[in-house]
């Protein structure tokens, strides 16, 4: 599979980013309209209707093993309607909190937000009020830190459509996160359509996990070759990447953000640290003259 980098976008801006079924537009924070009155914050106890509105309007189109999701509500009409996901669940690897938030009990005190999604329709600053009560609900179940990634490098399908313009934090510094450098590089694979075809998901094919089947369907919606009965995983695996014109992409690391969870700023700060903070946020030329 052939490799390729791509250009980076700047990582402040006063662009606001949303999202519908999987294609981004922006609202500028000066624009502003949002009334708190007309929204709601809620635990979503069954993960399907979660589930769908992420795989449906996000642009990984994928959906992490999660430990709890929140849901933003329009209530403003006679039946309330979901406009917005959080979810906060468990990376892969337990360092990506350790790492940060050594003191910190991985899973219990510390989570990742995995994914974070508004609709299209969302005013300017919903995302800032949605995200500081799902921290506040987090900090009543006892979770002290929370991890957050933003990958700044652009994606586009093998036609050149970009489907991923690059996401930089902006959120996250607007709401006292500390930024606390990249995490570690590492090569990815781009699918034509523009996704990630990432190491969790190949393992799951590999190993036969649950949501194997989930995953090898994705490959094989793109053209890979159902895998005949007693083939090696791996081996199928493989051969459907190369089948489908996947491409492997080096990748510098997303930006890494944490937040330290608390009633006070006393409380906040003597949460200790396991990484540096850094300064100033880091700011790349934008060689596709994309917004962020």
């Amino acid at each position: 599979m052939p490799f390729e980098g791509l250009a980076e976008i700047p990582s402040a801006s006063p662009w606001c980013q949303r999202w519908r079924e999987g294609q981004h537009s922006w609202r500028h924070v000066r624009d502003g309209g949002f009334d708190a009155r007309r929204y709601r914050v809620d635990v979503i106890p069954d993960e399907e209707p979660g589930k769908q509105f992420v795989l449906t309007h996000h642009y990984s189109h994928s959906y992490p093993a999660v430990k709890i999701q929140f849901g933003m509500y329009d209530v403003s009409g006679r039946t309330r309607r979901l406009v917005g996901v959080a979810v906060f669940g468990v990376p892969v690897n337990t360092d990506v909190l350790t790492k940060p938030f050594p003191d910190l009990r991985p899973f219990a005190q510390s989570v990742e937000c995995s994914r974070f999604v508004l609709l299209d329709e969302c005013p300017g600053n919903s995302e800032s009020w949605f995200l500081a009560r799902c921290h506040a609900a987090l900090l009543d179940d006892g979770v002290r830190g929370v991890v957050s990634f933003a990958d700044p490098v652009p994606r586009r399908t093998a036609a050149g459509v970009l489907v991923m313009p690059g996401h930089v934090g902006t959120i996250y510094a607007a709401t006292n996160a500390v930024y606390t450098g990249r995490a570690t590089a590492r090569t990815v694979k781009v699918l034509p359509d523009g996704t990630v075809f990432n190491d969790r998901t190949a393992q799951k094919i590999r190993r036969q996990e649950q949501g194997h089947r989930y995953a090898q369907e994705q490959l094989i919606r793109l053209g890979a070759l159902r895998p005949r009965p007693g083939v090696d995983p791996a081996v199928w695996l493989r051969d459907a990447l190369a089948a489908v014109g996947t491409r492997n992409v080096r990748h510098r690391g997303p930006h890494r953000w944490v937040f330290r969870l608390g009633n006070t700023r006393r409380e906040r700060e003597e949460i200790r640290l396991g990484l540096p903070a850094r300064q100033p946020h880091p700011r790349q030329p934008d060689a596709e003259n994309v917004r962020s």
